[in-house]
């Protein structure tokens, strides 16, 4: 009877410990940004179907000392791991520093940290490489443009690698002997959203601001830009309008033909990918230091791949 009491205690403990929830803190830059959210939803499904994974998520609204708060908040909850979208590249540093300290793993997603190359051990990032990125959306825009034009980019927060990466790449492609006829009349930031971009592009036909293009860091902007040219009454037909994430608005706006192109990167996938890399850090699996989504250019020659 002693036995069998023990063998049933084992049995249940082997059972419990196999079912042992992980608690995953999750800091996010912001949940109000389109391909974010997106990225999100792909996380909280892929924590649904293991089912063993518990998800503490948090709204940085874009404010570093909040997303510092929310990192210190999740090491004094004693998180088995942490999956962070730092609100800008050098704050990164800050928080992958006091993670490694307290011992807890960590995977950077989406927005990489200015020590990406440096990572300590336990740190991971999940997301795309945004030169790539940048340089697939200009080399599409020359090609339309026929390498001559005038050009605005309306860029992400300047803190993040995400947006210094992107505008690098165009600045590159433009210089390009097949590419150099274009110039860059305008450039500043929108901070990736839809409402700010519409007003920047709003100001600049406003002032008589001439352009054959505009380069977006991300769809939502590129979607601000289409809004703005619709209400001063310009046809999208002239202008070339170029975004990245290939989101749903944006590819509806492009089978309209306001959009030219875009540059998919499933946030979805994104959010899969980031907690399955946590995962296996938590538990001590090998794992790559850096984990690249694919990307792909989106036109109207293969858009209909994309729609389905």
């Amino acid at each position: 009877m002693k036995k069998f009491a023990l063998a049933a205690v084992f049995a249940a403990t082997i059972a419990a410990s196999a079912h042992a929830e992980t608690t995953i803190g999750f800091s996010m830059q912001r949940f109000d940004d389109n391909f974010l959210a997106i990225l999100r939803s792909g996380l909280e499904a892929r924590a649904k179907e293991l089912g063993n994974v518990k998800l503490l998520i948090e709204d940085a609204q874009g404010d570093v000392s909040k997303q510092q708060s929310q990192i210190d908040n999740f090491i004094a909850s004693k998180v088995d791991g942490i999956i962070v979208i730092p609100v800008e590249a050098d704050a990164g540093v800050t928080i992958s520093k006091t993670v490694e300290n307290a011992g807890i793993p960590m995977v950077f997603a989406n927005n990489q940290p200015s020590n990406i190359d440096k990572l300590p051990a336990k740190q991971v990032f999940v997301g795309s490489d945004q030169i790539e990125a940048g340089t697939l959306e200009a080399t599409a825009v020359c090609k339309a443009l026929g390498g001559r034009g005038n050009a605005v980019i309306l860029m992400g927060e300047l803190g993040t690698l995400v947006a210094r990466g992107r505008t690098e790449a165009v600045h590159n492609v433009f210089k390009s002997d097949e590419c150099k006829g274009i110039k860059i009349v305008e450039e500043q930031t929108a901070g990736w959203q839809r409402t700010n971009a519409l007003d920047l592009v709003t100001n600049w036909l406003t002032a008589g601001t001439q352009f054959d293009a505009v380069i977006a860091n991300n769809d939502e902007m590129a979607l601000g830009a289409i809004q703005a040219l619709k209400a001063s009454g310009a046809s999208t037909k002239n202008v070339v309008v170029a975004g990245i994430d290939a989101t749903q608005d944006a590819l509806v706006a492009m089978k309209a033909g306001d959009m030219a192109v875009t540059v998919q990167q499933d946030p979805a996938v994104q959010g899969k990918d980031a907690l399955d890399a946590i995962l296996k850090v938590v538990k001590g699996e090998p794992t790559e230091k850096k984990i690249y989504s694919n990307l792909t250019l989106v036109t109207k020659d293969n858009l209909a791949n994309f729609l389905k």
